[in-house]
């Protein structure tokens, strides 16, 4: 007959304790992990890019500002790129004759302000098109200089459109992480 005389002190309690909370760590972890895999195998994810279709990303009334800071902060990475938006022709006295900004207003404060914000564009028929025209462009990033490096578009294509239902973007998204090097 064996007889076992277990002296419990709080030491040898912690390290029990420590112990079985490990184990159901373990098993918790395990069957989390578990249904991870499975839902996974079960599932077939796709991400779907609704900005780059035909090797052109088009911007939206939802990313537009998000892109916009995206190219500005980053130029060298985008070079090349070829872009699609809307938006409407703004001149500035000091531009060139072939160049304006692609402008839309966002919203600031409360919907209450609104500030011009945009690429600027170089296109040789802007000419045609009267400041506060409503157009769609199709072009590409380029690096050029107005007051320091920015990001321009050179247009390849122009179409005067409808100005649109929502005409107006929000402030950048801290959260908007591109899905890839091309916008």
């Amino acid at each position: 007959m064996f007889i076992y005389n277990f002296k419990l002190s709080r030491t040898n309690i912690f390290k029990i304790l420590l112990v079985l909370a490990i184990i159901i760590f373990i098993i918790l972890f395990g069957i989390a992990m578990y249904k991870i895999v499975s839902a996974s195998l079960n599932q077939n994810f796709k991400v779907e890019d609704n900005i780059f279709k035909n090797g052109i990303a088009s911007l939206t009334s939802d990313n537009y500002t998000d892109v916009l800071k995206m190219v500005h902060n980053d130029i060298d990475t985008y070079i090349g790129q070829k872009i699609n938006f809307s938006g409407y022709v703004y001149k500035a006295p000091d531009f060139k004759n072939t160049e304006f900004v692609l402008a839309r207003n966002m919203l600031v404060n409360n919907n209450t302000q609104t500030l011009i914000v945009g690429f600027l564009c170089d296109c040789k028929d802007i000419s045609k098109y009267e400041e506060g025209t409503w157009v769609e462009i199709t072009g590409e990033i380029t690096k050029g200089n107005y007051h320091g490096d920015i990001p321009i578009i050179k247009i390849t294509q122009i179409n005067k459109i409808q100005k649109p239902e929502n005409e107006y973007v929000y402030p950048p998204d801290d959260t908007y992480i591109p899905t890839s090097v091309i916008l």
